[in-house]
């Protein structure tokens, strides 16, 4: 086993704490308004993730799934009081993407076609929330993103060997994260452009 592992599980799990922690914080203010069903999907997902990894041997990268379904779900709950966003078909048919990802799971008791579902489910929940960022991007919290990003990468490098099935979930969370924090950053440039011009 790799030397390292143990410290990045640590900072990964620590880092989903962190993320969370100014996403709470603005959305409490009002400064953000989490999407009902992106947070509800990515709640969801972020249990089916922990447990499919933790099936296949995750050990040390498994803390940071593990805390991301904690804080996920927190933020969820969160968002049906202080949130927008409803319960479309588009989100119902979501919510059914995730619970096939559960069922793919139980049925083939093959983690990675959970994590495989999970992944799809996930880019699914992101596209949903990808209008209202490019409308309002300062109703999204840019540092939860940037540090969730950072999250994966650590929780990538826990994995103690090169196992795709344990790589796949937190090398997706580094790139899924990191690609909304640019697209949150980049709207917010042009929208402060377009102001100022």
């Amino acid at each position: 086993m790799n030397d390292i592992a143990p410290i990045l599980g640590v900072l990964a799990g620590l880092a989903g704490i962190a993320d969370t922690v100014p996403y709470v914080r603005d959305t409490l203010r009002g400064n953000t308004r989490p999407h009902r069903g992106t947070w509800l999907i990515w709640g969801a997902l972020a249990i089916i993730a922990c447990l499919a990894q933790r099936a296949d041997g995750a050990t040390w990268s498994v803390l940071m799934t593990g805390t991301q379904a904690i804080v996920t779900s927190l933020v969820f709950l969160l968002a049906i009081r202080l949130g927008e966003g409803g319960m479309s078909r588009t989100d119902l048919a979501l919510i059914t993407l995730a619970a096939a990802g559960a069922c793919g799971w139980i049925v083939a008791r093959e983690p990675v076609v959970a994590l495989g579902c999970v992944i799809v489910a996930d880019l699914s929940a992101l596209a949903m929330m990808v209008p209202k960022v490019r409308r309002d991007p300062h109703s999204e919290t840019l540092s939860t993103y940037v540090l969730a990003s950072v999250g994966g990468a650590l929780a990538a490098g826990a994995v103690s060997e090169l196992d795709p099935a344990m790589l796949l979930y937190p090398a997706y969370y580094c790139l899924a994260n990191a690609a909304t924090a640019i697209l949150i950053g980049r709207r917010r440039a042009i929208l402060m452009h377009r102001a100022g011009g």
